[in-house]
C-alpha cells in the first residue's frame, strides 16, 4: 500500500515490500521515473530473499510534490536529502541503496557525505560523467519533444523511449500498460519529463567515487546504447574494491529478463 511521507517541506509517495525486521534496500530510479518503473514483481521477488524493499515517487513524479514546469527550485543534493528523510520517516537506520541511471548521481552523495546511512551501493546503468566517455549509441532514433496537450502523443514519446534504449528487449505491452500507469498517477506529467532536467546539479560535498567506503556493485549491460558499458567500468575503476556483473545483450533498462540476476546480485 501507498503512503505519504512529510520530508524536507515537501511530500514523497512511497511503498514497501517485506518485513521491516529485515535489511532494508532503498530502490532510487532514474531521471522523470516514479515508483512504478521498479516493478512490483521486482520487488516481492526482492522481499523474498528476506529484505524489506522501499520504492518511492522522487519529487516531480508519481504523487510526489511537484513544481512548475522548466522551475524546479532543487539540485540532487536535495534528492540525497529526501532520501535520508524517508528513511527516517520510516525509522530506518541504514539501508542497502540501489539506484538506476541518473540516480546514481543522488546514490554518490549519498555514500559520500552521508556514509553512516548507507550500508552497500548498487548503481544500475549509470555513469561517472567523466570527459571521454562514449556518447550514445548513433543508431539511437531523435524523438523530439511531444505536444503535452496531447495525452496519446505523450504516451507514443515515452514507449518509443523505452523502446529506443532497451536494445533487444523491448515488450511493447508491458511498456505501454507502464507508461499509462504512470501518466495516471501523476500529479504533473509534464513536470516529471522536464524537471529532472533543469535542477541543479551539484555533487558530494565531501569527496567522490573514491572515497566511498562501503561494499559497491555496479551492474551494467554491454548492449546500453545510452551509456554504453564503459560507463559501468568507469564507476567500477573508479571505487576502490567495487565489483562489476556485466549484463549481456541488456539495454538500459533493467529489463525483465535480468530481473532474476538483479535479484541474485543484490541479495547478496
Amino acid at each position: 500500500m501507498e503512503n505519504f511521507y512529510e520530508v524536507n517541506g515537501i511530500e514523497l509517495c512511497a511503498e514497501t515490500y517485506g518485513d521491516p525486521a529485515d535489511p532494508a534496500v532503498l530502490l532510487i530510479h532514474g531521471a522523470t521515473a516514479s515508483m512504478l518503473w521498479w516493478d512490483s514483481r521486482l520487488c516481492s521477488a526482492l522481499a523474498a530473499r528476506g529484505r524489506f524493499v522501499i520504492r518511492y515517487d522522487q519529487r516531480d513524479t508519481g504523487r510526489s510534490t511537484s513544481f512548475p514546469v522548466g522551475e524546479p527550485g532543487y539540485a540532487m543534493n536535495d534528492l540525497a536529502a529526501d532520501a535520508v528523510g524517508l528513511l527516517d520517516a520510516l525509522g530506518i537506520e541504514k539501508a542497502h541503496v540501489v539506484a538506476q541511471s541518473m540516480s546514481g548521481g543522488t546514490a554518490l552523495i549519498l555514500g559520500v557525505d552521508h556514509p553512516s546511512r548507507v550500508a552497500s551501493l548498487t548503481f544500475v546503468s549509470t555513469s561517472t560523467g567523466d570527459e571521454g566517455l562514449p556518447p550514445p549509441s548513433p543508431d539511437m532514433p531523435r524523438l523530439g519533444t511531444p505536444d503535452f496537450n496531447d495525452p496519446a502523443a505523450v504516451e507514443e514519446y515515452v514507449v518509443r523511449s523505452i523502446e529506443a534504449e532497451a536494445a533487444g528487449h523491448f515488450d511493447e505491452t508491458s511498456a505501454r500498460t507502464l507508461v499509462r500507469q504512470d501518466m495516471a498517477r501523476a500529479k504533473n506529467y509534464e513536470g516529471s519529463l522536464t524537471n529532472h532536467f533543469a535542477m541543479t546539479f551539484d555533487g558530494p560535498r565531501n569527496g567522490d567515487f573514491g572515497d566511498l567506503t562501503m561494499p559497491v556493485l555496479v551492474m551494467h549491460g554491454d548492449a546500453d546504447p545510452l551509456l554504453p558499458l564503459p560507463h559501468g567500468e568507469a564507476v567500477r575503476d573508479a571505487v576502490p574494491g567495487a565489483r562489476l556483473v556485466v549484463l549481456p545483450g541488456m539495454g538500459h533498462g533493467l529489463s525483465a529478463p535480468y530481473w532474476d540476476s538483479f535479484v541474485h546480485e543484490v541479495g547478496r
